[in-house]
């Protein structure tokens, strides 16, 4: 089970999302089109995950950029929202952060996006060793090899996640790969990664770095890959889809939930497809989220159909 005073942690950047919905369509150069609805969201990533963990009732610490523009200032406001702080790594005078506004038409989405540098690869590490030292896990971001490598030393759990990348491959991310313990991809991902025709030969492949291999398969659940034997983790039926965005996230922090309380592998990645399963209901990365009860009551539901 747990650990006493445990907690998990992460560093990444936020993003904030700018969405503009009910839009008959996508302005020409030079146009000017008006949506019928605006909202301004956190965005996907590292923070996003935490904060869906804090709202599961886990302690969380959240090291992160922040400015003094409006932007910050809203992002900071949001995660105080959910009773934490988040402990912030930069010192600067630009906006560091990732800023997408958002075009929503019945056919597609379409992006716009700012990313505001906040530091060089590095100039951060004391700091996140500081704030991530005794967390039982901790997930990677891209930099900061020999902090996760002390860390891991020191008995923490290392997760990663790459996200989509043209330039996938084992030998590109092969650093990352074998530190971390758990790795998230979703299906193209992991076919783009391992150069495999099918999730299935992608688990073989990956179960060279991991023990215990995850791929998301979107509405179809999750292939897991444990010793060899490979299971699929059936997606949640009660729950109807909106808005795929920030689903990954919300997987993630429901894997970790269950990793934190000591599950067993395949009850952690049914615990990520309820939660991110809760996610696609709404539009938005944290419009829709699972509260501990909640989960707690749909796990137990479904947890026969993964015996």
């Amino acid at each position: 089970m747990k650990q006493a005073h445990a907690f998990v942690a992460g560093a990444g950047m936020i993003n904030v999302d700018l969405i503009y919905g009910g839009l008959e369509h996508i302005p020409a150069e030079g146009e000017e089109v008006f949506s019928q609805h605006f909202q301004m969201r956190l965005g996907g990533g590292i923070p996003a995950t935490l904060l869906n963990l804090r709202g599961l009732n886990v302690p969380v610490s959240i090291q992160t950029a922040l400015g003094n523009d409006l932007f910050s200032h809203f992002a900071a406001e949001e995660i105080r929202r959910f009773g934490t702080a988040p402990l912030n790594l930069y010192h600067g005078s630009s906006i560091p952060l990732n800023i997408s506004s958002v075009l929503l038409t019945q056919r597609d989405r379409t992006f716009v996006s700012y990313t505001g540098g906040a530091g060089q690869a590095g100039s951060y590490d004391d700091a996140i060793y500081r704030a991530s030292t005794g967390a039982a896990y901790v997930q990677m971001g891209m930099g900061s090899p020999d902090v996760y490598r002390t860390l891991k030393a020191e008995g923490t759990k290392l997760l990663f996640d790459t996200g989509w990348d043209d330039g996938l491959s084992l030998e590109r991310y092969r650093q990352q790969l074998e530190l971390a313990d758990f790795y998230t991809p979703n299906q193209k991902e992991a076919l783009k990664i391992t150069g495999a025709r099918s999730p299935e030969k992608a688990a073989q492949i990956l179960s060279r770095y991991f023990d215990q291999v995850i791929i998301k398969l979107d509405k179809d659940g999750c292939l897991i890959q444990t010793k060899g034997a490979q299971q699929i983790i059936p997606s949640i039926p009660c729950f109807h889809h909106r808005d795929s965005t920030g689903a990954g996230d919300a997987f993630t922090a429901g894997l970790l939930y269950g990793l934190y309380h000591g599950y067993s592998f395949a009850e952690c990645v049914l615990f990520g497809n309820i939660t991110g399963g809760k996610c696609v209901t709404g539009v938005g990365c944290l419009t829709e989220r699972c509260t501990e009860p909640e989960l707690l009551e749909l796990f137990h539901r479904y947890r026969p159909s993964i015996a």
